[in-house]
């Protein structure tokens, strides 16, 4: 009984606690210390003015955390009779609170309304698996199944009249022997991958690039839970385009002329040689702030779009970044060219208040 107590206060705490992320959401998606908290499965996340239940022995009859009114979200209050000055301004306590990528990803989808994807015009990959949901009457010692083995001796014995139950006693004997055995399970696993592209000439600061790192970690957590398999490839361009790991792309700091064309052909290469469009959904994510080198090179990127990348992939997403440097021209070329195409989405980020909006702009038709 004791128990059934604690998991009623622990799960009324867990939901203040998913009432007060939801709340302070905006927040904590224009934060980039959220992201500098994240380890492999869970994130830490700061909640000032939370308390945790105070957990006890005893008889419930006089109420506890749990058993008042109160909505999720609400902050658990108490008395305090400690010694101190006399003060006007509230204190904050923060607390630390772990939370599973998973938990976070549902509390933003709820919050953010964003509809589950449905992969369209791809095969999914075949996964094997072997399952061990099968008795055989052969097998190793290794895989001996005791309480089958037991059963059929006892039937045995009992359909023989040997089975004593003043004298209860089961010997097996080679025939009732019985192992564990398997099957091989196929299931479908819905892959995906995501190729990040970014600007990283002059004009795209240690700002931008802070904004880049927060978008892209929602987009993660988000597709991490849409796919059984996702994977991440990062390319950085200015007048040329490579491909780099994560942590140099949010660090790299270039200098020269912009040709966005560059990092397009990278990525459709990427694309050719490594995530055939029948197995791998698809979605290539560029961040910039709408400088391009010639009209020219822009007319290139809009044909690379049309011929050989949209009709690959899931979506393509363009995240224009604002930068006092930045003439912005390149989001209005694409928005001319393909403003009737729902495979092309385009985000305006003014700065880092945007990204909410951003993210349901980019992840909210459910591509």
């Amino acid at each position: 009984m004791i128990t059934t107590k604690i998991e009623r206060d622990v799960r009324r705490f867990r939901q203040i606690v998913r009432g007060r992320i939801r709340k302070d959401l905006k927040k904590y998606m224009s934060s980039g210390e959220l992201i500098g908290r994240k380890g492999k499965d869970y994130v830490s996340i700061p909640l000032p003015q939370i308390q945790l239940p105070r957990l006890r022995y005893g008889d419930n009859e006089e109420g506890g955390v749990g058993s008042g009114e109160g909505e999720p979200g609400d902050a658990v209050e108490g008395d305090g009779d400690g010694q101190g000055e006399a003060g006007n301004t509230p204190g904050q306590h923060l607390l630390e609170v772990d939370i599973t990528i998973e938990e976070l990803a549902e509390i933003m989808g709820e919050e953010l309304e964003l509809p589950m994807i449905e992969p369209k015009g791809h095969r999914n990959v075949v996964a094997k698996k072997d399952r061990y949901n099968r008795v055989s009457s052969e097998g190793p010692d290794s895989l001996k199944h005791f309480r089958r083995t037991y059963r059929e001796a006892l039937k045995r014995q009992m359909t023989a009249g040997t089975y004593n139950p003043n004298n209860p006693s089961v010997v097996p004997i080679k025939k009732d022997q019985k192992y564990r055995s398997w099957k091989e399970d196929r299931r479908p696993e819905r892959n995906a991958v995501i190729v990040y592209m970014m600007d990283v000439s002059g004009s795209m600061g240690d700002e931008q690039k802070e904004i880049v790192r927060m978008e892209a970690f929602w987009i993660d957590t988000w597709l991490s839970t849409q796919y059984d398999g996702l994977e991440t490839r990062y390319i950085i361009h200015d007048a040329a385009a490579r491909e780099v790991d994560r942590e140099t792309f949010f660090h790299t700091r270039e200098s020269g002329g912009t040709l966005i064309s560059t990092a397009y052909k990278l990525c459709q290469k990427i694309i050719e040689t490594d995530y055939p469009s029948s197995e791998w959904n698809i979605y290539p994510f560029h961040f910039s702030d709408g400088d391009n080198w010639s009209g020219s090179d822009t007319r290139e990127c809009m044909r690379l779009l049309k011929e050989d990348m949209l009709p690959r992939v899931n979506a393509f997403c363009y995240g224009q970044v604002e930068s006092e440097y930045g003439s912005g021209q390149f989001m209005n070329d694409l928005q001319s060219a393909f403003g009737e195409e729902e495979a092309v989405i385009l985000s305006r980020i003014e700065d880092k208040d945007a990204v909410m909006e951003s993210i349901k702009t980019f992840l909210g038709k459910g591509r």
